[in-house]
């Protein structure tokens, strides 16, 4: 076989193994249907927890207040009184039941491609229904009824310090009033208030930027006699485990980032958690300088953030009775002379992780590698410079379907002088045929002697036969890295290119099925098994594309081989029906710069590939069929 059918088998034989190795580790498992009702186990309100004794000036070990959930009838929070947010990115309430955070949309943001369709969802009470806000924008077309959903919500408070009553620190039941401020938008906080009636009084200021982060200050106020200790802290919680994507390639649960260390804990390890004495299943972090920690999913994401330089205590832990999952920052425990006051500020962020806006916020309010809160993989020394690149190209064009083609230029391009030696070396190989027939001729059957023949023949005339295989090992870690921007970046979400191409985060919806949409019959729907058989117009030019760069080269004399490159294009053209349609117009762009690559380079060389003469050979002429049917007939008169 010729060495450049040996490297295209080579590319095939990897190209394969991305696919395989996809489709076992990266395909998603069935997620299942949606919940209408919100479980009684996961309903109500939390209630305070007595912790134990601490050291002053330490964070009390054990004293977060536990969230358990109550009778849906004794929840504060389905009559509280509500803040409303408004802001260009978001919109929601807040409950004075506690003070949480926790009705939230992102305005930005829609649940389909139909603009009509209702907001994404971020955050949701634990009441089984909530009505918005008057006044709060609402989606074109979609309902003023907050859909239904496990209760997801921030909740702040403070911890009792040794010997304090913790009756006299406000927890997540606490009802608070009103002090200052209507509405919560940019420019313009809100400030909460709550007395316990013996000398301290507690407030809570909000802010918020015309993006997706809070400013939540907490300050302790002592009137009294005696000097109050005391702890803030910050609460994420969420009740029951929610609908993840579950790809092996995507991390969705806690993640957080501790003194540089970077957190990543799945819900399903976040129950298996070693429980800690007053914890229960946990993991506590004490973060000297620099952290945060949170929940992510795909492209949403909720994190505590103390102040820069603040140390606190991370927490991970989750609740096996109430189902619940929780990360906390606690902070050090302040204790507030008579007639002084005590406070403490953090950052929530609450949205969706759009790159500029993330880095924004690692600049300035300085979070520590906020950026890592995208999960770039492992491969994040190209995920990240890919998508900087990609990110550049889509600001230069405008549309992020042509910055996707504009990126494989330029990734072709890196990679070119390796492609140019490949060719050349493809080329050469051409040009030494006759010697090599020759050496074997010459030794007959002594395989030994002809491999040692063969390679004093590439040193003299210094060529290097793994020279070919060089551009396509490269192409796989590409391959990879791209794959993990174009899924987890929400940038590519709902990302139009042309026509039919809406959204290039999800596969390709036209289909051979109905004719693209000219029968009156739907194609099975993205997702599902059969979406890969019904042959979009993007999987249908991918097998085109690698069709037309086997035909750079003679077919194989081998049957065997000869089937195997026969029948490769179009399999890989059904595997990738179901992939990303972004990923797809890559590999087709690359498979099209690769093809005029090749028949250029070796041109210039003297080697011009026989492409029509070997789409010819291909195809079946009079002539093959007169002389299989004469095989056939010899073979019966024989008989």
């Amino acid at each position: 076989m010729q060495d450049n059918n040996r490297n295209l088998i080579l590319a095939m034989v990897l190209s394969a193994l991305v696919m395989l190795v996809w489709s076992i580790f990266f395909a998603p498992e069935p997620v299942p249907p949606a919940q209408d009702t919100v479980p009684a186990s996961s309903q109500g309100v939390p209630q305070p927890e007595t912790g134990a004794p601490a050291t002053p000036g330490a964070v009390p070990q054990g004293a977060a207040p536990e969230l358990e959930p109550a009778a849906a009838s004794n929840d504060p929070s389905a009559n509280a009184g509500r803040v409303r947010i408004e802001s260009p990115s978001l919109a929601g309430t807040i409950s004075l039941a506690g003070g949480r955070i926790d009705d939230l949309e992102l305005t930005g943001y829609h649940e389909t491609l139909d603009s009509r369709s209702p907001y994404v969802r971020l955050l949701s009470p634990t009441a089984q229904t909530t009505v918005q806000a008057e006044g709060s924008p609402v989606a074109p077309g979609g309902n003023a009824e907050v859909a239904v959903q496990k209760p997801y919500y921030a909740v702040y408070g403070w911890m009792p310090a040794a010997g304090t009553d913790p009756a006299l620190v406000p927890g997540p039941a606490t009802m608070w009033e009103v002090e200052s401020g209507s509405t919560l938008a940019p420019g313009q906080p809100v400030t909460l208030r709550w007395d316990n009636g013996a000398g301290q009084i507690f407030r809570r200021t909000y802010e918020l930027d015309d993006k997706f982060l809070f400013t939540v200050t907490q300050s302790l106020e002592n009137t009294g006699a005696a000097p109050f200790a005391a702890a803030p802290y910050g609460i994420l919680a969420r009740h029951g485990k929610p609908d993840t994507q579950n790809f092996f390639v995507l991390h969705e649960g806690a993640v957080g980032m501790t003194d540089g260390k970077l957190l990543e804990e799945k819900y399903k390890d976040m129950a298996k958690l070693d429980p800690l004495p007053g914890e229960g299943p946990a993991q506590l972090i004490e973060v000297q300088e620099n952290g945060w920690i949170g929940f992510t999913d795909k492209y949403w994401m909720t994190t505590l953030a103390p102040a820069p330089g603040q140390s606190f205590t991370a927490v991970v832990k989750y609740a096996p009775g109430a189902d619940i999952y929780q990360t906390e920052a606690r902070m050090p425990v302040q204790t507030v002379a008579p007639g002084a006051t005590g406070t403490s500020s953090s950052y929530l962020f609450a949205g969706a992780k759009v790159w500029e806006v993330i880095n924004g916020y690692q600049e300035a309010p300085g979070i520590d590698r906020f950026v890592d809160s995208i999960d770039w993989g492992w491969f994040y020394f190209l995920t990240k410079p890919i998508f900087r690149l990609l990110h550049w190209l889509h600001g230069m064009i405008g549309n992020m379907g042509w910055a996707i083609i504009a990126l494989t230029f330029v990734l072709k391009l890196l990679v070119f002088p390796l492609a140019r030696k490949s060719y050349i070396s493809m080329a050469k190989m051409k040009e030494l045929q006759p010697e090599m027939e020759a050496i074997k001729q010459r030794t007959g059957d002594d395989r030994m002697k002809f491999q040692k023949e063969v390679m004093e023949l590439y040193k003299r005339e210094k060529v290097n036969p793994a020279a070919g295989c060089l551009p396509v090992l490269l192409q796989i870690p590409i391959f990879f890295a791209l794959y993990k921007v174009i899924f987890v970046t929400i940038e590519l979400r709902h990302a139009p290119w042309i026509g039919w191409i809406r959204d290039l985060a999800a596969p390709d919806p036209s289909s051979l099925w109905n004719l693209f949409g000219l029968l009156p019959w739907a194609a099975p729907g993205q997702g599902s098994f059969l979406h890969s058989f019904t042959l979009p117009v993007l999987a249908i030019l991918l097998g085109i594309s690698m069709w037309m760069q086997q035909k750079l080269n003679p077919a194989p004399t081998d049957p065997a081989q000869k089937m195997i490159f026969a029948w490769m294009p179009w399999v890989f053209m059904l595997m990738l029906g179901g992939f990303a349609s972004g990923l797809v117009l890559y590999w087709i762009t690359n498979n099209t710069i690769t093809i005029i690559q090749q028949y250029t380079i070796m041109s210039m060389h003297g080697h011009r590939p026989d492409f029509f003469g070997n789409i010819r050979s291909s195809l079946p002429s009079r002539a093959k069929t007169e002389a299989k049917a004469g095989e056939k007939g010899g073979d019966k008169g024989g008989k």
